[in-house]
């Protein structure tokens, strides 16, 4: 992500984070990709994916905020963190919308 979970340095990266505290995700792992350019590219690269924010889940790449934000509001992340036993049934907060 760009910035830290505490202090999101892009719109996309503080949407992540909302929607991961939204679902009920009690602690997770930021690493700023602006402190090192390196890693930036090498994230990319990795995950064959062209932007960042880039979520992973116990090791898996799930995708960009555009995914999670969509997989949000159908529900697949819901399911899908729950099954990875990050959080209970029930654990959200409140639904997330966009204008």
């Amino acid at each position: 992500m760009k910035g830290t979970p505490e202090e999101p340095l892009c719109g996309f990266s503080r949407g992540a984070v909302t929607i991961l505290t939204v679902e009920g995700v009690k602690e997770f792992k930021g690493i700023n990709v602006l402190d090192d350019p390196e890693l930036r590219t090498g994230i990319k690269e990795f995950s064959n994916w062209p932007t960042i924010p880039q979520v992973y889940v116990k090791g898996e790449f799930v995708g960009g905020f555009d995914i999670l934000l969509n997989m949000h509001k159908t529900g697949e992340l819901d399911e899908l963190l729950v099954k990875e036993g990050l959080i209970e049934p029930g654990d959200k907060v409140q639904p997330v919308t966009s204008s």
